[in-house]
């Protein structure tokens, strides 16, 4: 049974299904319209990664130049936004701006994967001017840099654990002691890394007994699904949306 939220960035229902960057299944990651298929096909989560411009704009885009997915190439940290704005990913769509996110699609709620230090204050900014704290999950692999979000916007953000974070909780599912954990309303995680099982009941155990949600990134195989939701994962990642959705239908907990 999943833990009771800590947060109302997570007062849904478990298992909570995320569009991951939308669901990039078709190589349309991160744009306002792979996000509004989502939204339109029933998700209300969405994860998304940010960066800003060299002159402080917030853009939904995981890569840190433009080249692999936009017509566009460059360092995002070195363009200015006018710049930024003109590249189409898959020669089509528009880089998003975080902000008109928030402003188009009111019901989303945003896991937002932080990709550089300088992203994150006016991240922070753009969500209070919003008044969207409730609808913001920070994370990152970068535990100081999850820590500093915290730091800066206090227990109003939601955030979920780093790398040292989710290393310190696999030691305590193995009955390891650890030292003071921070705070952290979710550990999302990969299934495995480097060929080591990181989602297990016990660490799903581990999590749910210090008040812990467990989500898994990022999966698209639908045995894959069924078996991490038989293991009581609070929610899962995806690209294919579709599959996700008919896997959770299957099992009565879509909604």
């Amino acid at each position: 049974m999943s833990p009771p939220s800590p947060h109302p960035f997570l007062d849904r229902p478990t298992p909570l299904a995320f569009a991951h960057r939308g669901g990039d299944a078709d190589g349309m990651e991160n744009t306002a319209r792979q996000f509004r298929r989502a939204v339109d096909a029933g998700y209300h989560y969405i994860e998304t990664d940010v960066h800003t411009t060299r002159d402080g704009r917030v853009v939904a885009f995981h890569d840190s130049t433009l080249d692999r997915v936009t017509d566009g190439t460059g360092r995002i940290a070195e363009l200015p936004w006018a710049e930024v704005r003109r590249a189409r990913v898959g020669g089509v769509e528009p880089v998003p701006l975080f902000e008109e996110l928030l402003r188009d699609f009111p019901e989303v709620r945003w896991n937002v994967d932080v990709k550089t230090e300088a992203a994150l204050a006016p991240l922070l900014d753009l969500v209070g001017r919003a008044e969207a704290w409730d609808r913001i999950c920070v994370g990152a692999f970068s535990e100081a840099r999850v820590a500093r979000a915290q730091r800066l916007a206090g227990p109003r953000l939601a955030t979920s654990y780093g790398v040292r974070g989710v290393f310190g909780l696999r030691l305590r599912s193995w009955g390891i002691p650890t030292g003071p954990r921070r705070r952290a309303v979710a550990a999302q995680v990969p299934e495995s890394r480097s060929g080591l099982r990181v989602v297990d009941e016990r660490f799903v155990r581990a999590a749910h007994a210090h008040g812990t949600q467990v989500h898994v990134w990022t999966v698209n195989d639908p045995r894959r699904m069924h078996r991490l939701l038989d293991l009581g994962v609070d929610g899962i990642m995806t690209d294919h949306i579709d599959t996700l959705r008919k896997v959770m239908e299957d099992r009565g907990v879509w909604g």
